[in-house]
C-alpha cells in the first residue's frame, strides 16, 4: 500500500510538472509580445551604491518598544491561556488548491523564467474577495531545527484588507498553512492586533503586510501609514483565541472580537524611527519604513533585510539596509540593540531600481560583497514584473522569450521573497498563486 502509494505521488507530481511547464511555455510566447519599450536595457539598475555616511545610518536608527509584560499577562488572563501555532494548524478549516486546480487567469500570474516548481491557490472563497489582498510570505525555515517550528513546515502569508469601512481598512491577517504534506496543504487565519490601555482591549494593526519576516519564535512585519511605528512583532507562542465571531476587534459584550476569526495575534514589541514617526508624511523622508522585509541568515549574527518602496516612475532611488538579529537568549528574535534599546543598522545600500517590492540577500558577509536579489513590480495590471540580481559591480536580470531585453519574466512582483534553505527554494506569491522555485533556477536564468 504505501509502495501504491508512493506511485500516485509520483504520477500526480507528473501532472502538477505538466500543468506548470504548459502555462510556462504559453507565458514565454506572451513575453516575446513585449515591446523593447517595455523591457530595455534602460531598466537596469546598474551597481549598488554603498552607504557610507554616518548621517545616513543615524537616520536608519530605530528605538525598540516592548510591550510590558504586565500588559501582555492581563490580556491573557481576560482572554485565556496563549496557544502556539501548533494549535492554530490543528485548526485548519481551508485548503490551497495546487496548480492543476488553479484558474486560467491565476496560473497566468506565475513567473515566465524560471518556472515556478510547485504553485498552489487559495481556498475558491478567499480567491475570489476583493477586500483582501495577498501581499507577502514566510516560512518556517529559520524558527526550528530542520525548518520546522512545533513538528510542522509552515507558511505563513500575510494579507491586507483593502476595502470595506474605513475602521477596517488596512487591517491584517496571515494564513497559517500546514506544508507537512506538499500535495495538500491546509491554512487557518489569523487577525493581527496591537494591546491598548494595558491590556485591556485590542485594536488592529495597520498594515499592507508588504514585508514579512519569521525568524526563531517571533514574526516581524512592516506597517502602513496609518502606524507611526516601522515594525511590528509577534510572538508565535503567544496566540489568542477569540470568543465572540463579530467584525469589531477587541473587547465586546460577550467576550472578545477578532473581526470574525477564530485566533488574533497580539504585538509584543515595536520599533519606531529614532528621527520621527513613520506615517503618511514619512515618504521621501529619510526615515527607516521599510515596506520590504527577508531574512539573512548567511552571516553571524542573522540579520533582517529591509527595502523602502521607491514608486516606479517617481524617479527616487531605494535603500536597502540590514539590522543584525540579538544573540542574546533572553531576547529571541528580537533585533540588537544598545542598553537604550537603540538599534543601529550594519549595512546600507542604495539602487537606482524603482518599484522594488521583494528583496533577498543573495551574498553576505564582508568578504563576500553585497549582492541583493530584487523583485520590481509590473508596470501594469496583469503585466509581468522583474527579477534582477543586483552587486557592487553591475545588475542582470532573468531573461524569457526571444528577445535579449525580455525581462519581464517574473511574477507579478507585487509579492515579498522568502528563501527556504533546508529545500534551496524561494517562495513568492503572484496575484492569487502561491509559488516556489528553486533558487539555482534563478540564477541559470539571469542574463
Amino acid at each position: 500500500m504505501k509502495q501504491r502509494g508512493r506511485h500516485r505521488r509520483r504520477r500526480r507530481g507528473r501532472v502538477v510538472r505538466a500543468v506548470l511547464s504548459g502555462t510556462a511555455l504559453a507565458l514565454t510566447a506572451a513575453a516575446t509580445l513585449i515591446s523593447a519599450s517595455q523591457a530595455s536595457v534602460g531598466d537596469n539598475p546598474g551597481a549598488l551604491k554603498p552607504l557610507t555616511s554616518s548621517a545616513e545610518f543615524g537616520r536608519l536608527r530605530l528605538t525598540e518598544q516592548p510591550v510590558p509584560e504586565q500588559t501582555l499577562d492581563r490580556l491573557a488572563t481576560a482572554m485565556g491561556r496563549p496557544v502556539g501555532v501548533d494549535a492554530v494548524l490543528g485548526s485548519a478549516d481551508r485548503a490551497l488548491r495546487d496548480a492543476d486546480g488553479c484558474s486560467p487567469e491565476e496560473r497566468k500570474a506565475l513567473p515566465v523564467e524560471p518556472a515556478a516548481t510547485r504553485a498552489y491557490c487559495w481556498d475558491t472563497a478567499d480567491a475570489a474577495t476583493r477586500q483582501w489582498q495577498p501581499e507577502s510570505v514566510a516560512t518556517s525555515g529559520a524558527a526550528g531545527a530542520g525548518g520546522r517550528w512545533a513538528g510542522h513546515r509552515v507558511i505563513l502569508s500575510g494579507w491586507t484588507h483593502s476595502g470595506g469601512s474605513a475602521a477596517d481598512r488596512g487591517l491584517a491577517r496571515v494564513a497559517f498553512v500546514d506544508a507537512d504534506d506538499p500535495a495538500h496543504l491546509t491554512y487557518t487565519w489569523a487577525l493581527l492586533a496591537v494591546p491598548v490601555d494595558g491590556g485591556r482591549d485590542l485594536r488592529g494593526l495597520v498594515s499592507q503586510v508588504s514585508g514579512m519576516v519569521w525568524y526563531r519564535d517571533k514574526l516581524l512585519v512592516t506597517t502602513s501609514a496609518g502606524e507611526r511605528d516601522a515594525l511590528y512583532v509577534y510572538d508565535l507562542n503567544r496566540v489568542q483565541q477569540a470568543t465572540v465571531a463579530d467584525d469589531a476587534v477587541g473587547r465586546v459584550p460577550g467576550g472578545w472580537s477578532a473581526h470574525g476569526y477564530r485566533w488574533v495575534l497580539p504585538a509584543v514589541a515595536s520599533y519606531r524611527p529614532v528621527g520621527g514617526a513613520c506615517g503618511r508624511a514619512a515618504a521621501g523622508s529619510g526615515l527607516p519604513c521599510p515596506t520590504g522585509l527577508s531574512l539573512d541568515t548567511g552571516a553571524v549574527p542573522a540579520g533582517l533585510i529591509a527595502s523602502e518602496a521607491a514608486p516606479t516612475g517617481s524617479g527616487r532611488h531605494t535603500r536597502l539596509w540590514r539590522y543584525s538579529f540579538s544573540e542574546d537568549p533572553t531576547r529571541s528574535g528580537l533585533l540588537a540593540a544598545d542598553s537604550g534599546g537603540t538599534v543601529s543598522a550594519d549595512e546600507a545600500y542604495e539602487t537606482k531600481a524603482d518599484g522594488v517590492r521583494g528583496v533577498l540577500p543573495a551574498s553576505t558577509g564582508p568578504s563576500a560583497g553585497a549582492g541583493w536579489y530584487l523583485a520590481r513590480a509590473a508596470g501594469h495590471e496583469g503585466g509581468h514584473g522583474t527579477l534582477w540580481r543586483q552587486d557592487l559591480r553591475g545588475a542582470e536580470a532573468t531573461e524569457c522569450g526571444f528577445s535579449d531585453d525580455t525581462h519581464h519574466c517574473w511574477g507579478d512582483g507585487t509579492g515579498s521573497l522568502a528563501y527556504w534553505e533546508q529545500t534551496g527554494e524561494v517562495w513568492s506569491m503572484s496575484g492569487r498563486a502561491l509559488f516556489a522555485l528553486p533558487l539555482s533556477s534563478v540564477d541559470r536564468a539571469l542574463r
